[in-house]
């Protein structure tokens, strides 16, 4: 049975051909597998005269690059026929054509390559598994644009396709192109080396260009994803169109680099093929842009298209990532010999008959106009085109397909082999190809990495110098890198300042990558060189403005060493020591008119009540606890409670006297003598129970308060129930108010102690005290609510104390011909004669 071939053809139908003519013939043999291939060879010819010198330059560029990519793939070809081991006893056709940078152009010899072997049609069946089209695999194209439109068309029918150049990361998709491979890392790889240059750099301000195809495109849009999430900032991010030729591209070359020059970046990524790329360099130059950094990929790089730019030393520093390929040894010698063999008159006469054998009228364009192509036209390119990747494309056919047939270092079986059959191989194992390893990952693709390459000029000569390796991680040489700069030193590429210690970006305008630097406010903190705002503080701790770490709180409140506290503390103890001589001098007249009409014993136990609320001020200086925050109302209102309990029996007299002196007689035994000491215990009593109401309601508690003070945290007794609270400090209120009422309309007699009018003063104090206190005391949340508490107290006490006993004690001891049964006489004594004289 007749083995299908697979065929690997060329065909020069739109750039250029070989002369002698026999030489091109060469590209075309039959063999027991033919593979096919598609190669670059230039533009369209028609009209090229018209062109201009930069698309003549290119078209002759890409017309030795497509011609060595296909000697490269012949070789490795020849290779394998003349090897023992990978394919015995297998021989290996090819059949080329050129696919002339053209989508519509490629699709031609692609739809050639899936007709049924030995026909021209296609057929259409709802089942392709024994379907033998006529390849068995496809080399090439070259560029991505091109393989988008033919992988859909060879993975629709599971043929094996491995390109050479194609790096557009859209191809990695294996459920969209499940047979597609290539031997070049993907755009992705080269975005992340990218990115790592910068970083290294410390560039975070760059424009960023892509010619306006598939590749630029693509690789501009992976760039653009890694950099904001890397910190790199785009100041410019824009497209350059491909044909250079077209009346508007000069115009959108010019805003293109007038844009690049108001943004004052110093760095230029450009990712575009070397036409462009050229146009846009060119337009710079002439322009005036200034040096910039310009990091470039291989397609242009490498190019002398570029390169051969007048002035372009002016353009500053150019480093740029290529493949890391190695040699192919042997090839050099072998085009040599090839050309060498193309002038001999056997070569041309086996050429002939090989011509014979294959379909002449199938796809069969022969360039009539590229002629004259000699050894010594390639020969500068052999060392600079990359023929690795070719080389190990149809290896990774010829492995596969070893694999395949079952094949022994002795001998292949002849068995038929469908395409989709060498997809499993493919994809699962490795294979070498001059010593080396190679392997498709879940991509199908072959990451080699990439070197780093910087353009030295020396003495007007450029040089591709290597500086640095990509290999997941970025390793480079700056001691080898020379820039523009008058240093030698890389250029800043900043939009924004770096911020110091404690500050964070605050973005000004309308790009998110410029920013200024602001202190972090108290209690934030900086996090790290990466944050964009400040990081709070936890509760318990603070910070000061532009700190980079948080702090303990220290806990306030009235210390006893502090001046304010020592002041209060002070006047705590005049006040108590002025109530002890007060004390010592009523109990010392005890028995006098004065002290008697005063109240006699319960004036003493007044002024105990005063002392103790007055000592009391210090359960308000030190640190607070739950227990102290519990006793200070409950200890300031039963104190208080105390000195208004005395003041009610004598008040009640004074009113029975005063305003019911008919029954005054039969009333004031039960608001004087021992009866007023009940009068007092029932209302202390009364006073004790709402002190149970109080704890039982809602007692005050400690607060630890840490919005009020800035570094500090504050402990202060929090009212839990302004209810309880009305309830505690309501009952003296009504007694003080009751008290108030009794007497403050009392008239005494000419030549009389007038016993009212010093309670009348000491409710009044009280109240006006109480109204400022209530007010302040609501509102407080620093210490000084405790110090408002304390002076509240104080007030109080010597409020009362001014008002109704200092007088007493004047009299008595600077007037004691005043302290008579006739001036002080009691109301009750008095009144009841006059209501007889009535």
């Amino acid at each position: 049975m007749q083995l299908p071939g697979l065929w690997l053809c060329l065909s020069f139908g739109c750039a250029a051909a070989l002369s002698p003519s026999c030489l091109s013939a060469q590209f075309r043999r039959p063999g027991d597998f033919i593979l096919g291939g598609l190669f670059p060879f230039g533009k369209d010819t028609v009209n090229l005269t018209a062109r201009s010198e930069p698309t003549l330059l290119l078209c002759e560029r890409l017309f030795t690059d497509g011609l060595i990519w296909a000697l490269g793939m012949r070789f490795a070809i020849d290779q394998i026929n003349n090897s023992s081991s990978l394919l015995p006893g297998i021989t290996l056709g090819y059949d080329m054509y050129d696919t002339c940078f053209e989508p519509l152009v490629a699709l031609q010899p692609s739809l050639l390559f899936l007709t049924r072997n030995g026909t021209t049609g296609i057929g259409v069946l709802c089942n392709y598994t024994e379907y033998q089209p006529r390849v068995t695999a496809v080399i090439g194209p070259h560029k991505s644009d091109l393989c988008l439109v033919t992988a859909k068309l060879f993975s629709s029918f599971l043929i094996p396709q491995v390109s050479y150049g194609a790096s557009s990361e859209t191809l990695s998709n294996t459920e969209l192109y499940p047979s597609f491979y290539r031997t070049v890392p993907g755009d992705k790889n080269l975005a992340e080396a990218v990115v790592l240059l910068l970083h290294q750099f410390g560039w975070n301000w760059v424009a960023t260009v892509g010619s306006d195809d598939e590749y630029g495109r693509g690789a501009q849009a992976l760039f653009l994803s890694m950099a904001g999430t890397n910190n790199i900032c785009i100041a410019f991010e824009g497209l350059i169109p491909t044909e250079v030729a077209e009346p508007s591209a000069k115009k959108q070359l010019e805003d293109t680099v007038r844009t690049i020059n108001s943004t004052n970046v110093n760095v230029v990524v450009l990712f575009a093929y070397s036409l462009p790329a050229q146009a846009l360099l060119q337009h710079s130059i002439r322009m005036g842009l200034g040096k910039k950094v310009w990091i470039g990929t291989e397609p242009w790089i490498l190019s002398d298209i570029t390169a051969s730019i007048p002035n372009i030393q002016s353009i500053g520093t150019v480093l740029g990532f290529v493949m890391r390929t190695g040699t192919v040894p042997g090839f050099q010698e072998y085009v040599a010999e090839l050309f060498s063999s193309a002038a001999q008159e056997e070569f041309c006469r086996r050429s002939k008959e090989l011509s014979r054998v294959m379909n002449a009228e199938v796809l069969d364009t022969h360039c009539q106009q590229c002629d004259h192509v000699t050894l010594r036209d390639i020969w500068p390119m052999l060392s600079v085109t990359t023929v690795q990747p070719v080389h190990v494309a149809v290896y990774s056919v010829a492995q596969a397909l070893h694999r395949a047939l079952g094949c022994t270092t002795k001998s292949c079986p002849k068995t038929a082999i469908r395409s989709w059959q060498l997809l499993h191989f493919m994809n699962t194992l490795p294979f070498e190809v001059n010593g080396q390893s190679f392997r498709f990952d879940q991509s199908h693709g072959t990451n080699t990495g990439y070197k780093l390459i910087f353009w030295a000029w020396r003495d007007g000569t450029l040089t591709y110098l290597s500086v640095g390796d990509y290999d997941q991680s970025l390793y480079i040489r700056r001691a080898q890198i020379q820039f523009h700069t008058p240093d030698k030193k890389e250029p800043p590429s900043e939009c924004f300042r770096r911020c110091e210690p404690g500050q964070v970006r605050r973005i000004k305008g309308f790009n998110l990558c410029c920013y200024d630097c602001t202190d972090c406010s108290e209690n934030t903190f900086w996090n790290s060189t990466d944050s964009t705002d400040c990081s709070p503080c936890p509760q318990h701790q603070w910070a000061p403005a532009r700190s980079t770490r948080c702090y303990d709180r220290s806990e306030r409140f009235l210390f006893w060493d502090e001046p304010l506290a020592v002041a209060l503390v002070t006047l705590m103890a005049l006040t108590a020591a002025l109530i002890c001589v007060t004390a010592l001098l009523f109990l010392k007249h005890l028995r006098s008119p004065l002290v008697q009409v005063s109240g006699g014993g319960r004036s003493l136990l007044a002024l105990l009540t005063l002392l103790l609320q007055s000592l009391s001020c210090c359960l308000y200086v030190g640190k607070p606890s739950a227990a102290l925050c519990m006793v200070q109302q409950l200890s300031y209102a039963v104190c208080l409670n105390g000195c208004f309990s005395t003041f009610v029996p004598k008040a009640l007299e004074i009113t029975l006297v005063t305003e019911f002196p008919r029954r005054a007689p039969r009333l004031l035994r039960w608001v004087t003598h021992g009866r007023a000491w009940l009068l007092v215990a029932a209302s202390f009593l009364t006073q004790v129970l709402l002190c149970f109401c109080h704890l039982r309601l809602g007692p005050d508690f400690l607060v630890a308060d840490y919005k009020s003070l800035p570094s500090e945290v504050l402990l202060v007794c929090g009212t839990q129930s302004w209810a309880a609270f009305a309830l505690l400090h309501g009952y003296n209120s009504c007694l003080a108010f009751a008290c108030f009422l009794c007497t403050f309309m009392v008239q005494t007699p000419a030549r009389r102690y007038n016993v009212a009018r010093g309670i009348t003063f000491a409710t009044l104090i009280f109240f006006v005290i109480w109204i400022f206190f209530l007010v302040i005391f609501a509102t407080l949340r620093t210490v000084l609510r405790a110090v408002t508490q304390i002076c509240t107290i104080l007030a109080t006490t010597l409020g009362i104390l001014a008002s109704y006993f200092v007088p007493k004690c004047y009299i008595l001891m600077f007037r004691p011909d005043l302290n008579t049964a006739d001036f002080c006489q009691s109301p009750a004594e008095e009144e009841p004669e006059e209501v007889n004289r009535e």
